[in-house]
């Protein structure tokens, strides 16, 4: 019965602070990933050709897995 009482209030805004440091953390959250993705290409790229090869085909089977998971899951 309180609940019919009390005026209505908008919230504007709940979680300001956060909602304006999230923008902020996702960049340095993407640039730490994009950091560790080129330092581990150059590395695998320093190990040869037959091991680019074989990570290609590892990656390429991984996301054909993950697509046909995904598509299985959908339905």
């Amino acid at each position: 019965m309180d609940d019919l009482t009390r005026p209505r209030t908008a919230v504007l805004a709940e979680d300001a602070l956060l909602g304006l440091l999230l923008p902020f953390w996702q960049l340095v959250i993407g640039a730490f990933v994009l950091f560790v993705l080129v330092v581990s290409v150059a590395r695998l790229a320093r190990r040869g050709r037959s091991r680019m090869t074989t990570a290609l085909l590892v990656t390429a089977a991984a996301i054909a897995g993950f697509a046909v998971v995904g598509v299985l899951l959908q339905g």
